[in-house]
């Protein structure tokens, strides 16, 4: 296949935002340097910011090569409602109601084992939150889990060596916690339909190694560190008000709602509004709605689906020509450098697949979903909340990365020995 000219251009535009990831400290770096111009170089930094950005360099080279009429189409043939979605559940979910329930599980079982409750927090938050995500959504889990995790620990003050660990695994369990139902990680989403995965195939064949190095990486990661977090004493949190219960149940229905009608985008952005002014009519039990947090992943994830149309020329050759067991490796490795959703949604393109090979492509793109900020497409939402508990409030791409590996090499095991 002779790729176009634009494609060309889209796969090197693609690789200058992945450098770009890994350089967002250096632009930070730039900013206290140069502070006449703070502002640009600020928002060079912020790693939401950078796939959009480039994205944008793509639709005005197309433009300029042929004609707006060309760039107009272009955009138009994306589909948006990922980020779209992403952008609701994320708001949602981090509201008072959700986010008070959910502390309070996590309380309550805390204060039921016989162990420090910094601990026992930490351990639950990154080992039963990310499974929740086969049940609200991986994106609604992360948030969740990121806002629960900068409150009562990163806000405490913890060394930014234990940062890392808990975002790499925070990432990885979110990935592959998303695999015990058919429809809550977007790279299942993608084929579960086409090649008849339904729940009793996926929490048989998947869901339960997945929920196993969930355990093994929460639990790994709190034996590692297990001093530093029983020393910590949990920040506290401002004292709300407490919810009242028909409200409670009124924001988990709208979270039901989005996450029922997840692929039309027309009834959830409806769902939205209606949510919205629910949240005006009771700001008294409300905080602050994270709608720029929103905005800025939504931006990120809608720059990497315009970037990541013109790669299918590269990616779909290259992946094809591996076999069932190189696959599986293959597309761990390539889902660092792309969204897992789309190396699935490739696969799911070619007809004929063994069942081995299909198992090895999804187990392996879940498996490497957290090995970078654009692994996966719910990263980005639990960066954008914890990312100012960091130095310079940015995430070393480098540091995340080697974080990762220990839990992904947990997933990579439980996928292809047990």
């Amino acid at each position: 296949m002779t790729p176009s000219t634009i494609e060309i251009a889209g796969a090197v535009l693609f690789a200058v935002a992945i450098l770009h990831t890994f350089t967002a400290q250096f632009f930070e770096r730039l900013a206290e340097r140069f502070p006449a111009h703070a502002g640009i170089w600020h928002l060079l930094g912020e790693v939401e910011v950078v796939f959009g950005f480039w994205a944008l360099v793509l639709v005005a080279f197309i433009a300029i090569t042929g004609g707006t009429g060309d760039a107009v189409a272009y955009v138009d043939s994306r589909n948006f409602t990922e980020p779209m979605f992403v952008f609701v559940i994320m708001v949602i979910a981090a509201t008072r109601p959700i986010l008070q329930t959910t502390k309070s599980a996590v309380a309550l079982l805390a204060r039921a084992m016989p162990l420090p409750d910094g601990l026992m927090t930490y351990f639950l938050v990154l080992a039963g939150v990310p499974l929740l995500g086969s049940f609200i959504t991986e994106p609604a889990a992360m948030t969740l889990a990121a806002l629960i995790l900068s409150e009562r620990i990163f806000a405490a003050g913890i060394s930014e060596r234990l940062k890392y660990a808990t975002l790499g695994v925070l990432f990885v369990n979110v990935s592959i916690g998303g695999t015990l139902t058919p429809y809550a990680a977007p790279p299942v989403l993608m084929v579960a339909a086409k090649w008849g995965w339904d729940l009793p195939f996926m929490l048989s064949h998947i869901g339960w190694k997945a929920a196993l190095a969930v355990l093994v990486n929460a639990a790994g990661v709190t034996a590692l560190f297990a001093r530093e977090l029983a020393a910590l004493k949990p920040a506290a949190g401002p004292r709300e008000a407490t919810v009242p219960l028909p409200l409670v149940v009124a924001h988990l229905a709208f979270l039901a709602g989005v996450v029922l009608f997840a692929h039309h985008p027309a009834v959830f952005m409806g769902l939205f509004l209606f949510f919205l002014g629910v949240v005006h009519a009771y700001e008294r039990f409300q905080d602050r709605l994270i709608l720029r947090e929103g905005l800025l992943v939504a931006f990120f994830l809608a720059g990497l689906v315009v970037l990541g149309g013109q790669q299918q020329w590269w990616l779909q050759p290259a992946l094809m020509s591996m076999s069932s067991d190189a696959v599986f490796y293959g597309a761990t490795a390539l889902t660092a450098i792309t969204d897992n959703a789309a190396l699935t949604y490739l696969g799911s393109l070619v007809e004929g697949l063994s069942d081995e090979f299909k198992y090895a492509l999804v187990t392996g793109a879940v498996a490497g979903g957290g090995l970078t900020v654009i692994a996966n497409a719910p990263n980005p939402a639990g960066m954008s909340i914890l990312k100012e508990h960091f130095a310079l409030q940015t995430v070393s791409a480098l540091h995340l990365l080697l974080a990762a590996l220990a839990p992904t090499a947990v997933a990579v095991a439980a996928f292809r020995l047990l």
